[in-house]
């Protein structure tokens, strides 16, 4: 079984093309209008800049909305790789978390903790709507 030959229904195409439209807005908010916002969520322990951070994520995320939307061919690598981004961002939100960081009307710790456990929903968003998990099943070992 190849990636290209896994074959998704209408419903998962669906949830993948909105998946990719909110990565879209997501990227482009990184490089405008939530710009400000999203570098509250950068830890402090990063070795890099928190602008050059929110840019470079900003880059992925656009890159991983037009993969999920208009990338059919290659949607089970591109829902690979953005379930691998949402693990690699999620210290982001666990710093928001535990430094009380008030971001996106997360303005409370309850919010900020609630806000957590969606991050394995849109890891599984990513691989189910891609056909990336029916491909990691079905994979040969």
């Amino acid at each position: 079984m190849t990636t290209t030959t896994i074959k998704t229904s209408l419903v998962q195409n669906i949830f993948r093309i909105l998946l990719g439209l909110n990565m879209l807005f997501a990227g482009f908010g990184h490089m405008t209008f939530l710009r400000a916002e999203f570098q509250a969520q950068v830890p402090d322990w990063m070795p890099f800049s928190k602008d050059f951070v929110v840019l470079a994520s900003g880059v992925a995320e656009i890159l991983f909305g037009l993969g999920m939307v208009i990338g059919t061919k290659y949607k089970v690598h591109t829902g690979l790789a953005l379930a691998l981004f949402f693990v690699v961002i999620f210290p982001g939100n666990i710093a928001q978390y535990i430094n009380g960081i008030n971001a996106f009307g997360l303005d409370t710790d309850t919010k900020r903790l609630v806000r957590l456990f969606f991050q394995p929903v849109l890891i599984a968003w990513a691989l189910w709507s891609s056909g990336a998990y029916q491909y990691w099943i079905k994979r040969k070992i």
